[in-house]
């Protein structure tokens, strides 16, 4: 078996072919992979996802948020020509609540819902659209109807974010500064010793949580990326669950991007944080390595509209966005079904940016991997099949290894036969600086 051959069924391995996203915020364009995701590629998504809520004030791109940011002109100019259909309203309510803004979602989706009393979406996204603008006893009646209205399959995720709301609007004024994770499973996450422990969880306690609690706080925090709680509260599960490494930066992420001033938090921040660097000591994988049992190795399948990529030029360098390989879906037989743009990029020249994975030790390699995202262990945090590309050199040249972000520019082929070899490839390419 060749190196490429092992490294993909490691990969493989790893995947889980999952459905379209399942619940909360409603918008067509996004696709998500089967919860609970590996909580280092959870984090990631949820970060990007948060980011499109707001313009970056270093003036740096949002590729997610111009993503949004097209959909909604594109529905609001649609809307001036015609009526927009019931799924076209709840995408434009959903994509106005992913930029961050509940109140236009509000004037799209409120006159909405009465005339289309039964549409499970658009009363979904208008429950999300009243939470974020601050109106949680509305936002509790309008959850109520999607729960009515709600698939199957969906109800129980629904009732979770109902049940967030109405305990909120318990606290009241408390909720705008919260001092403890909100109580969604009936847990106190303390250790056998009764105080917060690094890594473990009292038995008494473990058996009260619910089978798919990592699941539905996962779900939660992917409806609402800027809920600093539900961040906290998956922290708190990730450390009752075994994963301190993983809880530790869930923390993290509460005092440094959000901020929560909870002396209760900071003080279980510096605990898990200890508990991790402890973990790091240890030699070999185990350091990398996480405990949690997971289905996929992040939530964010893609998150665009097909119809709002630039055009293909055959004469041209064409812009490849990871997003396009990562909605590549794959059977149970290994075989692959690409996306129609991508589809239509085989054979073209294209460019994208990524980071270096050698697959040899060697110092001048004629051929690499290149990753959406650059990874810790290879063996302990492998990306899916579709976040990486084999990328191989023009004949005559080799690239030295490189840790930061780099740009690649050949020609992209797809496997659309060989179940052992990889998605993608680019052939004749050349390694050039980031811009």
């Amino acid at each position: 078996m060749t190196t490429s051959t092992r490294l993909l069924a490691v990969a493989l391995g790893a995947l889980a072919v999952a459905p379209h996203a399942s619940a909360g915020l409603f918008y067509s364009g996004e696709q998500f992979a089967e919860l609970p995701s590996r909580p280092s590629g959870f984090l990631t998504d949820h970060r990007a996802l948060r980011a499109a809520g707001y313009e970056r004030p270093d003036g740096l791109p949002s590729p997610l948020r111009d993503d949004y940011l097209a959909a909604a002109a594109r529905l609001e100019k649609l809307a001036k020509t015609r009526a927009l259909t019931a799924d076209e309203i709840a995408d434009l309510g959903a994509v106005h609540i992913r930029l961050g803004k509940p109140d236009k979602a509000l004037n799209v989706l409120a006159p909405a819902v009465r005339k289309f009393p039964d549409h499970f979406r658009i009363a979904a996204n208008l429950g999300t659209a009243f939470q974020l603008s601050g109106d949680l006893e509305r936002a509790g009646t309008q959850l109520e109807e999607a729960v009515r209205l709600a698939p199957a399959k969906l109800k129980p995720f629904e009732q979770a974010h109902l049940k967030l709301v109405n305990l909120r609007l318990k606290e009241g004024k408390a909720a705008n500064q919260p001092q403890t994770v909100d109580d969604l499973f009936g847990v106190k996450y303390v250790g056998a010793s009764g105080a917060p422990e690094g890594g473990s969880l009292a038995d008494t306690e473990v058996k009260k949580l619910p089978a798919d609690a990592l699941i539905t706080v996962q779900q939660l925090a992917l409806w609402l990326p800027g809920d600093a709680r539900l961040l906290w509260q998956l922290g708190e599960l990730c450390n009752a669950l075994g994963d301190v490494r993983s809880a530790a930066a869930a923390l993290d992420g509460c005092v440094t991007e959000f901020a929560l001033g909870s002396p209760d938090l900071r003080k279980r921040r510096l605990l898990y944080r200890g508990a991790a660097d402890e973990l790091a000591k240890k030699p070999g994988h185990e350091q990398h390595r996480g405990t949690l049992k997971t289905k996929s190795s992040r939530p964010l399948l893609k998150a665009f509209d097909e119809s709002l990529l630039p055009a293909i030029d055959a004469d041209k360098v064409n812009a490849l966005p990871w997003p396009v390989l990562a909605a590549t879906s794959i059977d149970a037989k290994g075989k692959a079904s690409f996306a129609k743009y991508l589809d239509q990029l085989d054979g073209k020249t294209v460019t994208l940016t990524g980071f270096m994975q050698p697959v040899k030790d060697e110092l001048a390699a004629t051929g690499f991997l290149l990753l959406e995202y650059p990874v810790g262990c290879w063996f302990c945090e492998v990306p899916d099949p579709t976040g990486l590309l084999n990328v191989e050199l023009k004949a005559g040249k080799t690239a030295e290894f490189r840790k930061g972000l780099i740009k690649i520019t050949g020609t992209l082929v797809l496997n659309r036969t060989d179940p052992e070899g990889y998605l993608f490839s680019l052939k004749d390419a050349k390694v050039g600086e980031a811009d």
